[in-house]
């Protein structure tokens, strides 16, 4: 066993605890699928509810390094208009997150998911599609959005439906994401740590010791992404959306 700020782990836990830092900082400069095996991994080692607020931490340190780099891609127009609804779904969140059990969360998550795959596979296969310009799309999504941010930190998939639907080029997708999740992610902090107490000082001690995994993950995410062609990103995140829906449901 090893002792890290409280926490006792096996060695093996403490492999798996910096592999999903490394994998948290390729998501977040957009390796959009190995984010979505964090949350999995993560719960193995400290269970679900706790690993929730052990995984915050993290992405909000991933966050940084991708809007240091994406930030001039960002399309502050969507954010604006996303932001005021995200946060009434954080709050949604936070309340129904003390209400349901592991399995419920995994059926919720996996439904809004696979819904948000249907709906990306529709619009590839036509061939003008329509963009919805009207306020109810981006409050429907800034509301899912934040419900599953703070539900699970999966809302990558709500938020790949809805910045793929506006058509956004690799980089300006990327960019607008890593600002959308930077501010959401430390909005919900004082939830996790006033309301779930779900963040401790031992565990943010903890989640610090991941900045070299995070950053060596942020740079491996950055030159993948260089070598994915734009017309086949949208494609690589359709695929990686779809993997999440089978994680989360099997």
């Amino acid at each position: 066993m090893i002792d890290l700020f409280s926490f006792h782990l096996t060695t093996a836990e403490v492999a798996l605890f910096f592999i999903t830092a490394l994998l948290i900082g390729m998501a977040k400069t957009g390796v959009h699928g190995a984010g979505m095996a964090a949350v999995p991994l993560l719960a193995i080692v400290f269970g679900g509810k706790q690993s929730s607020g052990i995984l915050l931490p993290i992405l909000c340190i991933a966050d940084v390094f991708a809007v240091i780099y994406y930030h001039r891609h960002t399309k502050w127009g969507h954010l604006l208009r996303l932001f005021p609804w995200a946060a009434l779904g954080i709050l949604i969140g936070t309340y129904v997150g003390e209400q349901i059990d592991d399995q419920m969360f995994r059926l919720i998550m996996g439904v809004i998911i696979i819904g948000s795959l249907g709906i990306m596979l529709w619009q590839e296969r036509t061939k003008n599609p329509h963009i919805p310009q009207g306020l109810w799309f981006a409050a429907l999504l800034g509301v899912l959005g934040g419900f599953t941010t703070m539900v699970g930190n999966l809302a990558g998939s709500v938020m790949a439906l809805y910045l793929l639907t506006m058509r956004l080029p690799k980089n300006e997708y990327i960019g607008t994401a890593a600002w959308f999740f930077m501010i959401v992610n430390w909005f919900k902090i004082p939830f996790h740590v006033f309301a779930w107490e779900t963040i401790t000082w031992n565990s943010f001690m903890l989640d610090l010791s991941t900045i070299p995994a995070v950053a060596i993950g942020a740079f491996l995410g950055i030159v993948v992404v260089r070598k994915i062609p734009e017309m086949y990103y949208r494609w690589f995140i359709i695929g990686t959306t779809a993997l999440a829906a089978v994680m989360m449901v099997f």
